[in-house]
């Protein structure tokens, strides 16, 4: 399915798994909304996002906020008259044991990586319901699934969002939303500790930017739910 045209929201789309999503909507000739919290980092996605052919709008936010959110859908609203894509993907990762993570630490990962998804999308659904249209594409984890030492709170913002999204999933089908999960393993970002992996064998961003683009490509009948993404052999 051509993807030409289409407006697309990416969250945490500065750097990483974002941006790089955000250039691969770029070279297919989407208009891409980039929302991440660094003004000056966005507006370096966003020329490049232009230079290969899409249309870039940067939108300093935080997604934790109510305000903020709203001004986020209300600026795409009007500028692109539409909302075809949301990518749920800003995150953030403290890990510590239990009886040593902050409080705030804890609050923080849930306002971000659950709070802040669930604003987002109850933001955009109105308009993808009045369209009968729209894809929404939450960038979960692994440990949504699994569980290790010093991962408590982090994992638990991903188990929480992937439940998040099969109930969601089950709602927005009816008005023909396709919602959907990416979980990836490790990624050679800033984000995620290696743990001594080879940085070149484990999945790069632009990995889990095919997996999305995978998912949006299918024909409208057609949903797929989950995908979980590993690198073949990261040893």
């Amino acid at each position: 399915m051509s993807l030409d045209g289409q407006v697309a929201i990416v969250t945490g789309a500065s750097k990483g798994i974002g941006k790089a999503i955000a250039l691969s909507f770029a070279r297919e000739k989407m208009k891409v909304v980039l929302a991440a919290r660094t003004k000056s980092e966005l507006e370096k996605a966003s020329a490049e996002v232009n230079k290969l052919g899409g249309n870039a709008l940067p939108v300093a936010m935080d997604i934790s906020k109510d305000e903020d959110v709203a001004q986020l859908v209300s600026k795409t609203v009007e500028t692109f008259g539409r909302i075809d894509v949301l990518i749920n993907n800003a995150g953030l990762g403290m890990f510590a044991p239990v009886d040593e993570l902050p409080v705030e630490d804890f609050d923080r990962m849930f306002a971000v990586n659950m709070r802040g998804v669930f604003l987002c999308t109850r933001a955009v659904l109105p308009y993808m319901k009045k369209q009968k249209s729209g894809a929404i594409i939450n960038i979960s984890s692994l440990a949504g699934k699994n569980f290790f030492k010093g991962g408590a709170g982090y994992a638990a913002t991903k188990w929480a969002l992937n439940g998040f999204t099969k109930c969601l999933m089950l709602e927005a089908r009816e008005y023909d939303i396709r919602v959907s999960i990416v979980g990836p393993g490790s990624v050679a970002t800033e984000f995620s500790p290696h743990s001594g992996k080879d940085p070149a064998k484990i999945l790069q961003s632009q990995d889990v930017a095919d997996a999305v683009l995978a998912v949006l490509r299918l024909p409208r009948n057609a949903l797929m739910s989950e995908i979980d993404l590993r690198p073949t052999n990261p040893k």
